[in-house]
Order: C-alpha cells, then structure tokens, then sequence
C-alpha cells in the first residue's frame, strides 16, 4: 500500500475515531485532540502497519494506549510536594470534600426523565438497567425480542432528548 493509500484510508476513519475518543474521554475538546494524535501517530508508524489487517482496529488500540498513558500520567501528576525538611508526599484528591446537591438534583432530573416514560419503555429499560438480558426480558413482558430491544432503544432516546441539558460533549456533569 503506497503512503497515499494510507494517508487516505486512515483519513476515512476520522469520523469514527472521534466518536470512539468522544466515548473514551467525555469531551469535545480532548476527543478532537485525542484522535489528532491518533492520526498524527498513524502517520509516523505507517510502516508497522501490515496490509490485510484490520485498519480500524489498529487505529482504535492506538487511540486506546495513547489515552491510557495520558490518563496514567494525569494520575502521575495529581502528586503534590511538601517543601518541609522530610519531603512528604501527598496525594491531593484524596483530601478533598464536596457539596453533593449538584449530584442529588441531577439524580432527580434522570429520574423523573425515566418515571415520565410510559410504561412499556420504561419496565424494559430500567431492567436492562439492572443487569437483566434482553431475552429474560422478553419473557418476563411476554413480548418478542426485536419488541424489548426496539423499546430499550427508544426509551434511551426519550431520555437522551429530555436530559440533554447534561450531555457531556458539552461538558455537563453526569452522576455515575
């Protein structure tokens, strides 16, 4: 594969990279420049790329180490110095208290969002919530599977219109 072929394959993969690097890091800003260093890696490295590979997959474990390192360092940096004579370290998130009525309002919004669904949205969805399969489910309300699936689907984009306001592309927090 010539460095044109390359350039233009992975090129074609910007879409699906950022949504990846979107899911990854919960923000528009480092998505963007995650998956521009992806690309710019992907570049420099064409050579160890091998033809008849998985393309995509590559670029996605690129994607993944380089946010690994960079979580790993952020993780790195959160140490801070005492300047006394003994050097002590100290770990500075683990000192820190905050006020949870941000949490608890947002935990009220999500769940009179899931409470206003109508009822053969929300029992699915609050099930598959719980950990339950799609097909115990299906048993369970006695309706076929593409049904529960197709409700599960539904029920998220009700609640991904109605919550929008905490959407985390634009860096709303979310309650996890």
């Amino acid at each position: 594969m010539t460095q044109i072929e390359f350039n233009h394959r992975v090129t074609d993969l910007y879409k699906p990279l950022r949504n990846f690097a979107l899911k990854l890091t919960r923000n528009l800003e480092d998505a963007t420049d995650l998956t521009q260093e992806t690309m710019m890696k992907a570049f420099y490295n064409h050579e160890k790329f091998r033809e008849g590979t998985n393309m995509k997959a590559w670029l996605y474990t690129i994607m993944k180490n380089i946010f690994i390192n960079q979580y790993r360092r952020q993780v790195n940096s959160a140490v801070v110095t005492d300047d006394t004579d003994n050097q002590y370290y100290i770990n500075s998130h683990s000192q820190r208290t905050g006020n949870m009525g941000e949490q608890k309002m947002i935990l009220k919004d999500i769940q009179a969002a899931i409470s206003s669904l109508s009822k053969n949205l929300r029992i699915p969805f609050v099930m598959a919530f719980q950990g339950y399969k799609y097909e115990e489910i299906a048993r369970y309300m006695k309706v076929p599977l593409g049904t529960v699936k197709i409700r599960i689907h539904n029920a998220r984009k009700k609640l991904k219109t109605s919550l929008s306001d905490y959407d985390p592309i634009h860096n709303y927090p979310i309650p996890y």
